[in-house]
């Protein structure tokens, strides 16, 4: 090697050396669910791994021949591979330049998307539900809350409003509508309106009051 070429190589070096704590970071940061490996492109090997996933070793061949002729922008991806486990890998890939701006490595983060599919399996089941079965009718056939509930959350939608962000005539409005809905007929649904509405009582009871002799 001439001592032109081995000042590049020994500079290179030095350069990829600085992208280890980038790597150690990220790779911190999502514990235990990302790899980042860091590839050097003047002797197509790899140069680092941080959180080793993919069981490759630092030396190995990289495989990545072509990427400074056919990479067109310098972040690649998000795209996917399968793992040495059958695993999906969700992995985005970035060059690393140089002093002179030309790519001296690249940084590949890869990311084990396949630890959430069990995780979203069970949400999906607990959220759907497994052999749901309607309410028994003699059990809710007087539900007053659920109906309140209902009626509530649609106004709301219609609105695209949040209840937690209602303003004192949003609140007056809402119990306007549930009035006319019939909501306070039920037993204690005055005192249920107020809780969940974040009103006092003696407030919704000014509101129905005014509104029965408006009638």
């Amino acid at each position: 090697m001439s001592s032109r070429k081995q000042r590049k190589s020994t500079a290179d070096q030095l350069l990829l050396s600085r992208y280890r704590s980038i790597a150690d970071g990220v790779a911190a940061l999502f514990f235990p669910y990302a790899e980042v490996v860091i590839h050097d492109l003047t002797s197509q090997s790899i140069a680092y791994i941080a959180n080793n996933l993919s069981k490759r070793a630092i030396g190995d061949d990289s495989a990545l021949e072509e990427i400074e002729g056919t990479a067109d922008e310098e972040v690649m991806g998000p795209y996917e591979k399968m793992n040495w486990d059958g695993r999906r890998m969700r992995c985005v890939s970035m060059l690393l330049p140089s002093d002179s701006s030309d790519a001296v490595g690249v940084m590949c983060i890869n990311f084990n998307v396949a630890a959430f599919d069990d995780v979203k399996k069970v949400l999906d089941l607990f959220i759907t539900g497994a052999g749901l079965v309607r309410p028994p009718e003699e059990l809710f056939k007087d539900d007053w809350q659920e109906r309140i509930n209902s009626f509530l959350h649609g106004w709301l939608r219609e609105r695209q409003l949040a209840l937690n962000s209602l303003s004192r005539d949003h609140k007056r409005e809402l119990v306007e509508a549930l009035y006319a809905e019939g909501a306070f007929n039920g037993k204690s649904a005055a005192n249920y309106i107020a809780n969940v509405l974040d009103m006092g009582r003696a407030t919704v009871y000014k509101h129905l009051k005014q509104m029965r002799e408006d009638v």
